[in-house]
């Protein structure tokens, strides 16, 4: 009898979640949202994020704030969200830096993102561009792949610092075509960008957005997009791939997130809108304005690519032995 009680009582208590969760997703949001983003004002995903803000803001009849929490590999941002109670009031928009490089390189995060966190639906992609110093006999990829081998180690490449993309995006491009390179890290892609002009390094691969930039100044050459397809803005500039080497690809991305626990209800509700929005043709232009396709996806469909991304990344900082301080 005590376990037919005890079966009864579970029976009801599942019964009885799944209209409080439908409950809380009727009433959602029943107070402001905050978009946590894990970098300064001003920058790319500060932006970005801001766009979105807007937009769901206009598609929810509510109120969105964007708050920044930049820093130590994105932990500070994560924490913010994974503190806040799980009711989709607090959401993170991650990056393939925060999410699938960091937890992969910084040993002491204070959140397991895999475990902490959930993917509500990726957001945007954009690819990056690999440029070089116009002053080098380097016309192509296969010009670089044949001066770097026959000159091991005198090309130079700048990056952002250690662990950031533009670092492990050149490590791949090194264990991928089989060459040597001297890395130079900068603190910030400003810094990188101005000594890539001056003449001070050779390369670097940069977002596409401050490549289109850089090579209109003439003093840099745009070689190869490492996205899966050409780019609107550099029509005539190929994929790695199409340069003769298949199998390099990266692409940035962004993605939104929040605290493990949060309702399926909610998550899908979420979903939903941020569908439309990348749907919405004023939402759109606004992405392409800044270089960056705005996208989405199923919450399913964002944890396979993230999860997938993170052992891409894992792999190259095991095979590079790539550390952060």
């Amino acid at each position: 009898m005590r376990r037919q009680l005890l079966l009864g009582l579970l029976a009801m208590g599942a019964g009885a979640t799944l209209p409080l969760d439908s409950a809380r997703a009727q009433s959602y949001p029943s107070k402001p949202i905050r978009i946590i983003v894990p970098f300064a004002v001003g920058g790319s995903s500060d932006i970005m994020a801001r766009a979105l803000g807007k937009q769901l803001a206009e598609q929810m009849n509510a109120q969105v704030i964007v708050e920044n929490r930049p820093g130590g590999g994105g932990g500070p941002a994560m924490q913010a969200v994974v503190s806040a109670p799980a009711d989709g009031h607090t959401l993170l928009y991650g990056t393939i830096g925060t999410n699938s490089v960091a937890p992969v390189l910084f040993k002491n995060l204070p959140v397991d993102a895999a475990r902490d966190l959930l993917p509500v639906s990726v957001l945007a992609l954009n690819p990056s561009v690999l440029i070089v110093n116009a002053s080098l006999p380097i016309q192509s990829l296969q010009d670089l792949i044949r001066y770097a081998k026959a000159n091991p180690g005198k090309l130079s490449y700048a990056s952002a610092g250690n662990g950031s993309i533009s670092h492990l995006a050149t490590e791949l491009l090194k264990t991928t075509a089989q060459i040597d390179l001297l890395h130079v890290p900068y603190k910030g892609g400003g810094a990188a960008s101005a000594d890539l002009l001056a003449g001070n390094v050779s390369m670097m691969i940069e977002t596409v957005t401050n490549a289109v930039t850089l090579a209109k100044t003439g003093k840099v050459r745009a070689i190869a997009n490492s996205g899966s397809r050409r780019w609107p803005t550099l029509p005539d500039l190929p994929t790695f791939a199409e340069a003769g080497l298949p199998g390099y690809q990266v692409d940035s991305w962004t993605g939104l997130f929040v605290a493990a626990g949060t309702p399926a209800p909610i998550v899908e509700r979420l979903n939903a809108e941020l569908v439309k929005a990348a749907r919405d043709p004023g939402y759109r232009t606004a992405m392409r304005n800044i270089d960056v396709e705005a996208v989405s996806s199923t919450p399913q469909e964002f944890a396979g690519f993230v999860r997938a991304e993170m052992d891409k990344w894992a792999r190259v900082v095991k095979l590079t032995g790539t550390k952060v301080d």
